[in-house]
């Protein structure tokens, strides 16, 4: 891959994440669904269909996407539910942290387990 396409990739899903933290401090339900919205995962499902060619592979890729979103949802909840009961913000990272690295461990083991793309 070229280093140029590789900084454009970088720069617009950069400027994604940007967007939606910018939007966020203004209203947090908008940042929330802008940062929900599939949108790094279309550009990385299209780039990937660019390089490759392969649909399997982005077939693949999109179940993959799909499992971890769930398996990381705990995560987001507890975090919010720390937040609100007065954790610490550092405290409350750290077991978003753990709570998200857990979810993915035990998906990455069961989807082995049952042939998943993970």
């Amino acid at each position: 891959m070229l280093w140029g396409q590789l900084a454009i990739k970088a720069l617009v899903s950069g400027a994604l994440i940007a967007a939606a933290s910018e939007i966020a401090r203004r209203n947090p339900g908008w940042g929330g669904l802008i940062a929900s919205l599939p949108l790094v995962s279309t550009l990385a499902i299209i780039w990937l269909w660019r390089d490759t060619g392969d649909a399997a592979r982005v077939a693949d890729f999109a179940v993959s996407t799909c499992l971890y979103v769930l398996a990381s949802l705990p995560a987001f909840f507890l975090l919010a539910m720390l937040l609100r009961k007065g954790l610490a913000f550092p405290l409350a990272m750290a077991a978003f942290a753990l709570c998200g690295w857990l979810g993915y461990r035990l998906l990455q083991l069961a989807g082995t387990r049952m042939g998943w793309p993970v």
